[in-house]
C-alpha cells in the first residue's frame, strides 16, 4: 500500500492478522480480481504449477489487477498474516510452507516485514523464515513503525530483533534490516527522521534495481537447477544401480534410503561434487518413501556430459550477450508511487544537504562562515593574498581526516590549479571538510553553486 499509494482489491490493513490470502498484485489496463482457480488455468500467467496445492489454497489465492506505474515494472506477492497457535495453523487446509518456498524460489526479493513493538517470531513465522533456506541473498528486513519509539527503545528493538533472527535464519552474514515508518501518516517521533529517511532510500533503491537485473537473476537460477539436476541424476542412477533384479527389492530399498547420508559421501568423492549442491536428507528420504526404485533411469553420461559443456561454454556466451544487451537498453528503474516522491524537487533524498546546501541560493553558501575561515586564513602568514600548500596542510591535518580525504578536497578547492590557496579557496576547503565532518560524501567535480565568486568566470570559460 505504501509503495502502490493506491488501494487494491482485496487489500485489508488492520493491526490483528487481516490478510487470508496470496495476493499477487499485478498490472492491468482495469481494476479488477481473479480467483485462484481461473489463475492456474491462464497460460499468461505463471501461476499454472500452483494447481498441485489443491482447491484449499486456490481459495485462498487471487490476482489483484490495477492500473499502477509501479506495477509495470515490479509484481508483488502479498502473503496472508502470520499466525500463532497450532490450532490455527491446522486451519489453513493447506501446506503454508510449501506454498511460500515455491513462492521464495521464484521471486526476485523476499521482504520480512516487523513491528517496532511486536518483535516475537511466532512458531509459523519461525516455519516461514526456515522455508526460504537457500534463498538468504533474496532476503530484505524492515523494521516499520520505528517512530512509535525514542532513539533508546529503538536501539534496543533493534538489537532484540537482530538477536531473534541470528536464531532463525541460520546464515553467517548479518541481515539487511530497513528501519522506517512506511506509510503516509505523520511521524510520532521526529527524532530519527533523518536515518528513516536515509533507510527509506536504501530500500526503494535496492527495488529498483531489481528490474535492471532480472535477466542475469534468471540466468543465475538456471545455473543453480542444473547442478541440482545434475546432483540428481546421480543419486537416482546410483539407488537404481544398486537395487536387486529378482528378491529383496523392498528390504533393499529401506537399507539405501537408511543410508542415504553415505550414499551421499560417496558421490560427492566419486564425483567431485560439493555438499551444497545435494538436496536436504530428510526431505529426500520422505520422498524416497513412495517411489519405486526400479522405474528409475540409469544414467546417461552423454546428457551429463551436456550439462557439463552448457555450464561451461554456453553460459558465458549468454552472460556477454545479458551484458551487451543491457548496456545497449536504458535503464530500467521502478517509476510511480512511493517511488517518485523521493526523485526531484525540494523533498528528494539529500536535497539542501552536504554539498547540494546552498544549490538554489544566490549567495554563495560558504560565505556565511567566511569570516572565522578568515582569521584563520591570516594567522597562516600568506603571501601576496594566497597560502602555500605546507601551510594549508597544517591547518587542514587538524581535522582527523585521512589524507585520501584531504588530497581530494585540495583538488576540489584549488580551482585555479597554482598550488595554492586565496582566502576564497581556503574558505571553500574548510567548507569541504565540514560538509565530511558531518558525515555527508564529496562531490566527486566542484559544483557551480560552490565555486568561489571570484574564480567563476574562467571557470566557466575553461569549462
Amino acid at each position: 500500500r505504501y509503495l502502490l499509494e493506491q488501494d487494491f482489491p482485496g487489500m485489508r490493513i488492520g493491526p490483528e492478522p487481516t490478510t487470508d490470502s496470496f495476493i499477487a498484485v499485478m498490472y492491468g489496463e482495469t481494476e479488477g480480481n481473479v480467483p485462484g482457480n481461473a489463475l492456474v488455468v491462464d497460460p499468461k500467467k505463471p501461476f499454472r504449477k500452483l494447481g498441485r496445492f489443491g482447491n484449499a489454497f486456490l481459495n485462498r489465492f487471487m490476482c489483484s489487477q490495477l492500473p499502477n506505474e509501479v506495477l509495470k515494472s515490479i509484481s508483488i506477492i502479498d502473503s496472508p498474516g502470520i499466525l500463532s497457535g497450532e490450532k490455527q495453523r491446522i486451519s489453513r487446509g493447506y501446506d503454508f510452507c510449501q506454498v511460500l518456498q515455491w513462492f521464495a524460489e521464484r521471486v526476485d526479493r523476499i521482504i520480512l516485514l516487523f513491528d517496532a513493538h511486536k518483535l516475537d517470531i511466532s512458531d509459523e513465522f519461525s516455519e516461514a523464515i526456515k522455508s526460504f533456506r537457500g534463498q538468504d541473498d533474496k532476503i530484505r528486513v524492515v523494521l516499520n513503525k520505528a517512530d512509535q519509539v525514542d532513539t533508546q527503545q529503538l536501539m534496543r528493538v533493534y538489537g532484540a530483533l537482530m538477536w531473534s533472527l541470528g536464531k532463525v535464519i541460520d546464515t553467517p552474514e548479518v541481515l539487511r534490516v530497513y528501519i522506517g515508518s512506511f506509510w503516509a501518516h505523520p511521524l510520532r517521533n521526529t527524532d530519527n527522521r533523518r536515518l528513516f529517511e536515509a533507510e527509506a532510500q536504501d530500500l526503494f533503491k535496492d527495488i529498483q534495481s531489481l528490474p535492471q537485473k532480472a535477466a542475469v537473476r534468471k540466468l543465475n537460477d538456471l545455473i543453480k537447477r542444473a547442478r541440482l539436476a545434475k546432483v540428481h541424476a546421480y543419486i537416482i542412477s546410483y539407488l537404481k544401480k544398486e537395487m536387486p533384479s529378482v528378491f529383496g527389492k523392498e528390504n533393499k530399498k529401506k537399507e539405501l534410503i537408511n543410508k542415504l547420508p553415505e550414499i551421499y559421501i560417496q558421490l560427492q568423492r566419486e564425483y567431485h561434487i560439493s555438499a551444497g549442491d545435494f538436496p536436504e536428507v530428510k526431505k529426500m528420504q520422505e520422498l524416497l518413501e513412495n517411489c519405486d526404485f526400479t522405474k528409475f533411469h540409469s544414467l546417461k553420461p552423454k546428457l551429463i556430459e551436456a550439462v557439463d559443456n552448457m555450464l561451461a561454454n554456453k553460459i558465458a556466451s549468454l552472460m556477454s550477450l545479458i551484458t551487451q544487451e543491457e548496456s545497449n537498453m536504458p535503464t530500467e528503474m521502478v517509476h510511480g508511487g512511493a517511488f517518485d516522491g523521493t526523485m526531484a524537487g525540494p523533498f528528494g533524498h539529500g536535497y539542501g544537504e552536504g554539498a547540494k546546501e546552498g544549490a538554489d541560493e544566490e549567495e554563495w553558501v560558504v560565505a556565511k562562515d567566511k569570516p572565522a575561515y578568515d582569521e584563520i586564513f591570516y594567522t597562516l602568514s600568506p603571501i601576496n593574498g594566497k597560502i602555500s600548500g605546507i601551510s594549508a596542510k597544517k591547518e587542514m591535518v587538524t581535522s582527523k581526516l585521512p589524507n585520501s580525504v584531504l588530497g581530494k578536497i585540495w583538488k576540489l578547492a584549488d580551482c585555479d590549479g597554482d598550488g595554492m590557496l586565496d582566502d576564497e579557496e581556503f574558505a571553500l576547503a574548510k567548507h569541504l571538510i565540514k560538509i565530511k565532518l558531518d558525515g555527508y560524501e564529496l562531490p566527486g567535480t566542484l559544483p557551480s553553486h560552490l565555486v568561489p565568486p571570484s574564480h567563476r568566470k574562467p571557470f566557466q570559460t575553461a569549462e
